[in-house]
């Protein structure tokens, strides 16, 4: 019997469905750790749990070593510390190595998760990656632009996803960046060279610092145009084939990066370019499940739970390499319309004509309610999955499903 912590700051859906496959592991005991207290854990989650431990702050990695230690007094010696979120994965290596828990160290854990650290490893490791500039003060940033040239990338050092990142066109956009957000030596910005070409992600699984198992996905467009573009209804695509020639560069680069930052276990979210001339540049590397339902699209092309493969792999250093089965593909479903913090959902358009033509390839959906609170993140008010053994099948259902659905938003009054 193995006895492991979850830290789940806010119990989160996707976030839960992680703790839910962790709690239901034959031969594991699980303990919460969450903000949440025991009376908002869901019953259907809560009767699989072994311990609940509230905290007030999941990130102070003090808080955790505590909760740790009284969950440990209450259903055995914890021997795995885990989290899916990528802000955690600093707290959870400094309170591993503070208890003697094994799993990813500090050193490891900082190099993925400070993008500006992390550049300067890969680039010394001769991966190909953005030129950067950790800024903390104006000059610094306009003599970068100087050397480098528009447009550029701006971004916290230690942002999750595409969460506050902003593409700066110009000498206008960057001065109005710096005065938004004055860098200084304890609060500094990255600025990074901006990359042209597709994006992709490239998640795998390292065990014992092999890698033993790769997927790879397409963005259209890229998540800076998304962020730009809030109407922009976009797609992520999971090919059945891997052997595209234009994924040919990342099958060396990409473990290569992964092996680089330190991580020899588990599993990481790269995302990279394709450049206009078929060479390779890493974008960003984390050490956690993938967002934006590509957890779940993972499952879908391998046709299992990988939300059950992860916690596997992550509490009992265990994962069977799946065969790649279908093709699956999310269109992110954006409104249309006023943009305010009271924008509501009008109507959605197209439902019925797209269900009538590929309801048959759709495998989950949200979609959009009337009344409901315009997004405020760029994967939407909805979205819908579809999955099919040939890719070219999926590829035209996104197509229609984004070009066939319209979310129309209205001014509250």
């Amino acid at each position: 019997m193995v006895v492991a912590a979850f830290v789940a700051p806010f119990l989160l859906p996707a976030t839960a469905r992680f703790v839910a496959a962790a709690a239901q592991l034959p031969d594991v005991r699980l303990g919460v750790i969450t903000t949440a207290p025991a009376d908002r854990v869901p019953p259907e989650l809560a009767r699989h749990l072994a311990a609940h431990w509230r905290v007030d702050d999941a990130l102070d990695p003090r808080q955790i070593v505590d909760a740790v230690q009284g969950i440990s007094g209450r259903i055995g010696r914890v021997e795995r510390l885990v989290g899916a979120l990528e802000q955690l994965q600093v707290p959870l290596a400094h309170a591993r190595e503070c208890l003697g828990i094994p799993g990813m160290d500090a050193g490891t854990a900082r190099n993925v998760r400070d993008k500006a650290r992390m550049k300067e490893v890969l680039r010394a490791a001769g991966v190909p990656c953005a030129r950067h500039q950790l800024v903390t003060e104006v000059d610094q940033a306009l003599d970068f632009a100087g050397a480098v040239g528009f447009p550029l990338v701006a971004k916290p050092p230690a942002g999750a996803g595409a969460q506050a990142t902003y593409r700066l066109d110009d000498a206008v956009a960057l001065r109005s960046w710096l005065a938004a957000t004055p860098p200084r030596a304890d609060a500094p910005g990255l600025l990074e060279e901006f990359l042209v070409g597709e994006e992709h992600t490239f998640d795998s699984v390292m065990l014992g610092g092999r890698t033993v198992w790769a997927s790879v996905a397409d963005y259209l467009p890229p998540p800076l145009d998304v962020l730009r573009n809030p109407w922009i209804q976009w797609t992520v695509l999971l090919p059945r084939e891997l052997d595209d020639p234009r994924y040919a560069g990342i099958a060396d680069i990409g473990p290569a990066a992964v092996g680089a930052l330190g991580v020899r276990d588990g599993l990481t979210h790269m995302e990279w370019f394709r450049r206009p001339d078929g060479t390779v540049a890493v974008s960003e590397v984390g050490a956690r499940p993938p967002g934006a339902q590509l957890s779940s699209m993972i499952g879908y092309v391998h046709d299992i739970d990988f939300y059950r493969a992860w916690t596997e792999l992550v509490i009992l250093d265990r994962f069977d390499p799946p065969q790649r089965r279908y093709a699956a593909g999310t269109a992110y479903l954006r409104g249309q319309g006023p943009m305010s913090r009271h924008s509501r959902v009008r109507t959605v358009h197209g439902v019925d004509e797209l269900q009538r033509r590929i309801g048959h390839l759709v495998v989950e959906a949200r979609l959009p309610e009337p009344g409901q609170p315009a997004a405020t993140g760029y994967e939407g008010e909805g979205y819908v999955t579809v999955r099919h053994p040939d890719t070219g099948v999926v590829r035209d259902a996104l197509r229609q499903i984004v070009e066939g659905i319209r979310v129309e938003l209205v001014e509250a009054q």
